[in-house]
């Protein structure tokens, strides 16, 4: 009787079907900084979140993780890029720095410096990189305003990325978009940011 009990229980084993391993979800890791930590809003109202929302509805399997932060600049976003990239093993990086840097007047080497830094860590980690440009308002001088924006282009093309060539492009121009600040963005233009970013985003995805 034992063995007969013992035959059908290892041929209702064999029978069982493997067990099915996890899927795992390639991440997109935004490296940014207010314009992409939702500042004054809901974390659900911020283009980062309306951008897991469309990958859920075009049937991307991706998951977006937010590491920005208020106030970072590149050289900030640089000293936590080590940690994101080991935790998070992201497939796609979207670098959206410099603004604070460029507000802040600092020299346009430095921010080079630290931007082809967080996209060569980033490519070494495997990720595919898309830079987010920047532009700032014209009284730093025409040569610093100048310089500030052609960095982004410079970047992209030295590192042959794709480039979002100004986030602010359909926004900057149009005060009701923006908080009583003037400078970041309403929960009304958060759809337009990333209307900015997913033409570029989208090839991406689809890269193997």
């Amino acid at each position: 009787m034992l063995l007969a009990c013992g035959s059908v229980h290892g041929a209702r084993a064999a029978a069982a079907p493997p067990a099915t391993a996890p899927v795992v979800q390639p991440v997109i890791l935004v490296l940014g900084d207010s314009l992409s930590a939702a500042y004054g809003l809901k974390l659900d109202q911020g283009w980062v979140a309306l951008l897991q929302a469309r990958l859920g509805a075009k049937g991307y399997g991706h998951r977006v993780v937010n590491a920005s932060s208020s106030g970072e600049t590149t050289g900030g976003g640089l000293a936590r890029l080590p940690r994101a990239l080991a935790t998070h093993r992201p497939a796609i990086v979207i670098v959206e720095l410099g603004g604070n840097d460029g507000l802040r007047g600092l020299p346009i080497a430095d921010i080079r410096r630290n931007l082809s830094a967080i996209v060569r860590n980033s490519q070494q980690a495997g990720a595919r990189i898309l830079l987010v440009g920047m532009r700032i308002p014209p009284n730093y001088g025409p040569a610093y305003t100048r310089d500030f924006h052609a960095l982004y282009g410079d970047l992209a093309r030295e590192y042959k990325l794709p480039l979002v060539p100004f986030f602010l492009e359909d926004i900057a121009a149009d005060d009701s978009k923006f908080l009583e600040d003037g400078i970041h963005p309403s929960a009304e233009a958060q759809p337009i940011l990333l209307r900015e970013i997913w033409p570029h985003l989208e090839p991406l995805l689809k890269a193997r």
